[in-house]
């Protein structure tokens, strides 16, 4: 089985400008092969385009055999001197994808520009993207998953889901650490002697991860052993409160190492307690709701920000929302890592602490980036911090607070607070971008 990739569309940033229409006709030297037309809401906007199929209608009512999907490509591509002009493909397409050029009086359709479309080249408000996630399933879906089946994870449990595709990019050729917490609490060190890794793994304590990883890494470099991924799958709790010290440490002397923290908001393995990263307003069983308290009434610890200043060799966030994205840091960490400290921090949301149906888990993923309350970003000591994904039109918190069970109580001063925390983090990671972009303009040195 292939994936293939493919142009998406988002409407929400879509304003109509009709640069993607002039590009195409442009290029085809005709009719445009993307339509954007009005939306059912006012200012909203629609498109009209090949979605190339899996299994096109448009190839199943033509008498000619003129379309056929192209194995390689996965682009429905249509045969001029096969075509007999019958249009029955206009009629058994759903999206209005192919259509009749009137310059050549037949039909035409997007190819895709042999993977480097015009459409989403000139797009200003990044409404039209070249999606190429179908890559990571072509790249890795056929790799070994290093995990064994039948961890004991919740149902829907996005942190097995990153865990799983963690491993598979970093492959074998790792020793890991996962310090108590839901990750070792579904399996992964095993049970009775048997353990649910399928590379070296151990269990430290919650507060020396980060020293043991150091001391592993540094017994690997006398053996001459530099290629292992020497790395840890750690919690927040284990990370920003009781192994932060070590955390701290391992970062200021530069061991060469990989730290990921897969954020659930709390302690979740052991009650669903409250920990450093629990955003304000959070149920959670040490942060309960009643006439006395309304949720957490501090707000998160921003680790990110906090392993930036520590001047890491990468530091980077990601969310299982934006897999091109977590992969593409996955490299780069992992690269780093051989170099000195790269500290990873994933967002993980979590449906039995959280009170979300599992199968709301990506749902709640997207709108926590589309809202800015989770924020995607990388940093390098050469480059500086640099936004990866950035929502030109983000959604209200309330948007995506609304959805989880963990802040059905908020109230409307609550709510507000949340907003304003979100756009101040979101205001100071611009001016930290911005600076470092003004140093690159005017020719400073770094």
């Amino acid at each position: 089985m292939t994936a293939f990739a493919t142009i998406t569309f988002r409407p929400e940033r879509c304003d109509g400008c009709g640069k993607c229409m002039t590009a195409c006709a442009t290029v085809k030297q005709g009719a445009s092969r993307i339509d954007i037309v009005p939306g059912s809401r006012a200012g909203a906007f629609e498109m009209a385009m090949c979605r190339q199929c899996g299994e096109p209608k448009c190839q199943m009512v033509c008498p000619a055999g003129a379309l056929a999907k192209d194995a390689a490509s996965g682009v429905i591509a249509w045969d001029s001197t096969r075509c007999v002009d019958c249009l029955l493909c206009t009629a058994g397409c759903a999206y209005g994808g192919i259509a009749v050029d009137p310059a050549t009086a037949r039909v035409a359709k997007c190819d895709q520009c042999g993977g480097n479309p015009a459409c989403v080249e000139v797009c200003p408000t990044g409404a039209l993207q070249w999606n190429a996630a179908a890559d990571i399933f072509n790249d890795y879906g056929g790799k070994e998953d290093l995990f064994v089946p039948g961890l004991a994870g919740c149902q829907g449990c996005n942190s097995e889901l990153l865990m799983r595709h963690i491993m598979r990019k970093v492959g074998r050729n790792a020793v890991l650490a996962t310090p108590p917490g839901c990750i070792p609490g579904m399996g992964s060190v095993g049970y009775n002697g048997k353990t649910g890794t399928k590379v070296p793994v151990f269990h430290p304590l919650l507060t020396n991860t980060a020293a043991m990883l150091a001391g592993i890494r540094r017994t690997y470099d006398r053996a001459g052993r530099k290629d292992i991924v020497v790395m840890a799958l750690a919690g927040d709790g284990g990370t920003a409160d009781c192994g932060f010290h070590a955390v701290s440490g391992a970062a200021e002397r530069n061991e060469k190492i990989l730290y990921i923290c897969v954020d659930n908001e709390g302690y979740m393995n052991t009650g669903m307690q409250r920990s450093g990263t629990t955003p304000y307003g959070s149920w959670t069983s040490t942060t309960p709701v009643g006439e006395a308290m309304r949720g957490k009434s501090q707000d998160a610890k921003n680790l990110p920000m906090v392993m930036m200043a520590h001047r890491c060799a990468y530091v980077a966030t990601a969310s299982s929302a934006h897999m091109e994205d977590l992969y593409a840091k996955l490299e780069r960490a992992i690269a780093a890592s051989f170099t000195g400290f790269a500290y990873l921090h994933i967002y993980s949301p979590c449906p039995t602490g959280w009170r979300l149906p599992s199968s709301q888990v990506m749902e709640a993923c997207r709108r926590a980036v589309a809202s800015n309350f989770v924020t995607l970003w990388e940093y390098t000591r050469e480059d500086g911090l640099s936004f990866t994904y950035s929502p030109d039109r983000p959604i209200p918190v309330r948007d995506y607070v609304s959805m989880l069970g963990k802040y059905r109580h908020l109230d409307e001063g609550q709510l507000e607070h949340i907003q304003a925390r979100v756009d101040d983090q979101m205001a100071l990671l611009r001016r930290m971008a911005g600076e470092q972009q003004a140093k690159e303009g005017d020719g400073q040195g770094r």
